[in-house]
């Protein structure tokens, strides 16, 4: 009688809190070390997060005594994927990174630990980071050989200048989350039993904004600096003449001249 297969874990988790999607890197035994199931499962579920109108936030944080610790580099230990499978790799990667930067849904990064490599790149990419006061963070890339993603070259230098950017890429320092969020790379550093559920908390009262003006603002804030002010100011306009025509705008009116809190619904 043949012994039955283990049944591997599902990398990530996921949990609904109203309106608010908890997304938890689920490989604690590698400290959520990224592979390509989670990526792919990543991807999938922020697909999903952006169609579903009930959805305003999304947290996400890691399982165990860590957020991500990068590449797992025990799975490459006979070498990385070559040709289409590091293709495949990268790519999804990539549009991972992509997708919480430039989606509907406002992201939390809930750092509760170590965030090395691609896991301090997916916090970088997160609208909002709170991170474990004595979390070790570090880009430690280019020392190894390879090289940074997920947008790294300009998420981390719009947080905390390119100077400072350069010296943490080239040189791979560690820093702690303190440190982190001393320097502006990280919005707040905390006791690390204290990161998740001020990140719930930060969520929530993002979750009661109007949805559509914060899309907006997800759209513009940060990535307007590329373009030039004549632009900025045309894109903003436009966003404003949008919501202007909304039921939200209507409500939010509404709700100042009743003295009630607005209910926002996100057309």
């Amino acid at each position: 009688m043949t012994a039955p297969t283990p049944v591997e874990p599902p990398p990530l988790l996921t949990e609904r809190r109203g309106p608010v999607l908890l997304l938890t890197l689920n490989r604690p035994d590698r400290l959520n070390a990224v592979s390509l199931p989670l990526y792919e499962s990543l991807l999938a579920t922020l697909r999903d997060a952006e169609v579903d109108p009930e959805v305003r936030v999304v947290v996400l944080t890691g399982s165990g005594r860590g957020f991500c610790a990068g590449a797992d580099l025990k799975a490459h230990a006979d070498g990385p994927p070559s040709g289409e499978a590091r293709k495949r790799y990268v790519r999804t990667a990539q549009r991972v990174n992509r997708r919480i930067q430039r989606g509907r849904v406002p992201v939390v990064a809930a750092v509760n630990g170590p965030a090395v490599g691609a896991g301090l790149e997916l916090a970088l990419s997160a609208d909002f980071m709170l991170v474990a006061d004595d979390a070790v963070l570090q880009l430690p890339e280019v020392a190894l050989g390879t090289f940074v993603g997920g947008g790294v070259v300009y998420t981390l230098a719009e947080r905390i200048g390119i100077l400072r950017a350069r010296e943490l890429i080239y040189l791979g320092e560690r820093l702690t989350g303190a440190e982190a969020a001393e320097m502006g790379m990280a919005n707040r550093a905390l006791p690390t039993g204290e990161v998740l559920e001020a990140s719930l908390e930060l969520a929530e009262r993002l979750a009661e904004k109007a949805p559509l003006s914060l899309a907006a603002a997800k759209r513009l804030v940060g990535f307007s600096a590329g373009m030039s002010r004549t632009r900025a100011l045309r894109e903003e306009a436009r966003a404003l003449e949008r919501l202007f025509g909304s039921e939200d705008w209507a409500e939010g009116v509404r709700a100042f001249r009743e003295k009630r809190p607005p209910r926002f619904t996100g057309r």
